[in-house]
């Protein structure tokens, strides 16, 4: 069984949702980049504190110390881990491999939630967050197309890419996932 995977798709595609569900059923450790940054800043570590300051300026967390919040969590690991919201650009996979090799845990699946847009504008405006309106979902998607499909075609080259159709009942695109796993 794959130990080491990483979860693709668009924001609302419910990444974070079926990595949770994976966790729980296999142990393996589920790193999603938005959770692990908060962690930092609440444990106020070193991170944690130039996160914050970054974060509380309204600034990205650069993608150097995104990594080495990530690497520091993939040490952790002898079970198996998910990778959920990293990395986001080319420029990421190829530090992210690089801390792969030497830590010799290669990544050995990608699951890509596939869902139509306006299935996923329908899902995010019912969420009824703050910040999801239509034209903010809108942007979303044409930032994450932009710079996270790339990926997608990455990934489909080495052979790592399994599509999973996220258009669908929680159970039945788990059970999906865990089939294609075996």
């Amino acid at each position: 069984m794959k130990k080491h995977l990483l979860f693709l798709g668009p924001p609302g595609a419910g990444k974070g949702t079926q990595a949770e569900l994976l966790s729980q059923s296999t142990s393996y450790l589920h790193l999603s980049t938005g959770e692990l940054l908060r962690n930092e800043v609440e444990l106020g570590t070193d991170l944690g504190k130039q996160v914050k300051d970054i974060m509380n300026k309204g600034k990205l967390v650069s993608d150097q110390l995104v990594l080495e919040i990530v690497k520091r969590n993939l040490k952790k690991s002898n079970k198996g881990w998910i990778l959920d919201g990293y990395p986001r650009n080319l420029l990421q996979v190829k530090s992210l491999n690089d801390v792969l090799r030497n830590l010799n845990q290669p990544l050995e699946m990608v699951f890509y939630l596939d869902i139509p847009d306006e299935v996923l504008i329908n899902r995010l405006l019912m969420r009824g967050r703050n910040d999801d309106n239509e034209e903010t979902i809108k942007t979303r998607l044409k930032i994450y197309k932009e710079t996270t499909e790339p990926l997608v075609e990455h990934y489909e080259k080495l052979s790592l890419l399994e599509y999973i159709n996220a258009d669908g009942d929680l159970k039945t695109i788990s059970a999906d996932i865990k089939r294609k796993m075996a």
